[in-house]
C-alpha cells in the first residue's frame, strides 16, 4: 500500500479521498460536523480550507480503543460500555490531529484548528457514515482508520472542502 500524499474531505461527498502520487488510491466514507461547515472555536462545526496532520496518536492500540484528552483510557469500545456513556463523543482507535495552514481563516486566534482539536477519529461501528453527526471532527469506521493510519503521515496535507467531487467519486482506485 503506498504511502498518501493529499488526502481531500468533501463535505458534501461525506467522503475522504487519499491520493498518492497524484492518484486517488482510497475512498472512504466520513461523517462530518452536524452543525455544518466552519472554523469558529466552540461552532462545533467542522473546519475548511488547508491543513495538515499535526500529529498521530494511537499508534498500536488495539482497534475501538477508547482515547479521552489524547490518551488512551485502556477500554475498549463495547456496546455496553456505550450503554453506560451514553452522551459520550467517542474518541476511538486512533487520532489523526489536525492543523490549520491557512492564518486567520483556520489557523491561530479564534479559529485555530489545532487548538479546537479536530481530529480524524474512529467511532462505533453503530454510527452511520455519509451523514454529518460528529461535534467538528472527521470521523471514520475504526477498520478503515486504523488501515489508513499508517499510510497518512505527519505533515500530509488534509484538504477539507464543501463542494462535491464528482470527477473523483467516480475514479478508479490504484
Amino acid at each position: 500500500m503506498p504511502i498518501l500524499d493529499l488526502l481531500h474531505i468533501s463535505i458534501a461527498d461525506q467522503c475522504l479521498y487519499g491520493f498518492a502520487q497524484g492518484r486517488l488510491a482510497v475512498r472512504l466514507a466520513v461523517s462530518t460536523a452536524l452543525n455544518g461547515p466552519g472554523e469558529h472555536n466552540g461552532s462545533g462545526c467542522t473546519p475548511r480550507g488547508l491543513h495538515q496532520v499535526r500529529a498521530k496518536i494511537g499508534a498500536g492500540l488495539p482497534q475501538g480503543a477508547v482515547l479521552r484528552g489524547r490518551r488512551w483510557t485502556g477500554e475498549v469500545w463495547t456496546p455496553d460500555l456505550h450503554a453506560q456513556f451514553p452522551g459520550r463523543d467517542w474518541i476511538l482507535s486512533r487520532i489523526l490531529w489536525l492543523s490549520g495552514r491557512e492564518p486567520g481563516r483556520n489557523r491561530l486566534g479564534p479559529v485555530d484548528t489545532f487548538r479546537r482539536y479536530i481530529y480524524l477519529h474512529g467511532t462505533p461501528d453503530s454510527e452511520p457514515m455519509g451523514v454529518p453527526l460528529s461535534h467538528g471532527c472527521i470521523r471514520l469506521r475504526n477498520a478503515d482508520l486504523v488501515a489508513l493510519f499508517d499510510r497518512v503521515p505527519v505533515h500530509c496535507p488534509v484538504q477539507i472542502e464543501e463542494a462535491a467531487c464528482p470527477q473523483w467519486a467516480s475514479a478508479p482506485l490504484n
